[in-house]
């Protein structure tokens, strides 16, 4: 029975990904050795890591003065290393879900932590719009894409201080201004590779002006000097991503994928908002996520939850059951996820508006 892989993170990987890996398991580069025993400072996985790089860059159209790094420990980590290495005394954070305010935790040790909005108040389910950024705050901090909750910002904003963005579930699903941002970071498991890996766009002029004195492992500017290389990558993860990077280039790119995302999208919400079983936990549709369709039963029909994930199950869909902080499902559709899988879905809620 063909699976059609909804999880959140560790997701779905393209096939192209997952049959290149699997062969370099074998024998990487011709070397007669597998991809996880090979020396990250041997030419082969140096060509990887360039590689890597060079297609982060020409897929986002990243300008001049910005490097590329592949790092380790995941979003989380980042949300310690930026305010470390950007942070004076003051930052700004858009809190619109739960790693949006464990971003907001980890900065407080560094400073004063303005939250210029939120929306806590309805269990994160809208993108706050009016809110003010102070003019003397050392950045902004926003979550592009709330996994959990479902809610997007699907456009780059235009602030009058620097600007960081987690970008951790939808890098590379639609082209982004890189311009506008300061730093961009992004968790591999989501949008581009297997968990290990975390990618950071950081312009390189923000960095070393805090005064303060940053541990080595932490400061951007010594993995910039050391090309990812300071300390041993995660290098199955790396190459992995490098797979999945040309994979989305053999297929037209990020505006291609955003196509197919807004498509799948529409697809998903329409049916949502079309069957009476089901109701979107995002009721404004301009916040919607297109890489995390949150959804659960409508009022009176709660009972039979249990009962469609069942069904779905049986259809060989997996990784739909809702974060307990929203219950009811979460169908994540990341790059990799065929529109056919979007389909399956649709088809599954329908016949189960049938049923009952």
């Amino acid at each position: 029975m063909k699976k059609h892989n909804f999880y959140a993170g560790p997701s779905v990987l393209p096939e192209y990904t997952k049959q290149k890996v699997a062969e370099a398991a074998l024998d990487f580069a011709g070397t007669g050795l597998s991809v996880m025993e090979v020396s990250h400072r041997g030419k082969e996985f140096v060509a990887v890591m360039d590689e890597a790089i060079a297609l982060v860059k020409e897929l986002l159209n990243v300008p001049e003065g910005y490097s590329v790094l592949f790092l380790q420990g995941g979003a989380s980590l980042q949300f310690l290393m930026v305010p470390y290495n950007l942070m004076k005394a003051k930052a700004a954070y858009l809190n619109t879900g739960a790693w949006a305010s464990k971003a907001m935790k980890e900065a407080q040790f560094f400073g004063e932590v303005v939250e210029v909005a939120s929306s806590k108040d309805k269990n994160f389910n809208y993108i706050p719009k009016s809110y003010e950024v102070p003019a003397d705050v050392d950045y902004l901090h926003i979550t592009t894409n709330n996994t959990i909750f479902g809610t997007e910002l699907k456009s780059d904003p235009d602030v009058p201080v620097r600007l960081v963005a987690d970008m951790s579930s939808d890098i590379f699903s639609r082209p982004i201004d890189v311009a506008k941002y300061d730093l961009i970071y992004a968790g591999a498991q989501k949008n581009l590779g297997p968990s290990g890996a975390t990618l950071v766009i950081v312009k390189d002029d923000v960095l070393g002006k805090t005064g303060r004195q940053i541990p080595t492992m932490l400061d951007y500017q010594i993995h910039i000097k050391n090309e990812s290389m300071f300390n041993t990558p995660s290098t199955v993860a790396v190459f992995a991503c490098l797979q999945t990077l040309k994979w989305l280039k053999e297929n037209g790119g990020v505006a291609e994928m955003e196509k197919v995302n807004i498509a799948k999208a529409d697809l998903l919400y329409g049916e949502l908002d079309r069957n009476k079983l089901f109701v979107p936990t995002v009721p404004a549709a301009e916040d919607r996520s297109r890489m995390n369709v949150t959804f659960v039963m409508a009022p009176g029909y709660e009972a039979l939850e249990k009962e469609f994930l069942d069904l779905a199950t049986a259809k060989g869909m997996v990784g739909l059951k809702g974060h307990r902080s929203v219950g009811g499902f979460r169908a994540s559709t990341y790059n990799a996820l065929p529109l056919e899988s979007v389909q399956a879905l649709v088809d599954a809620m329908k016949e189960f508006e049938a049923i009952h």
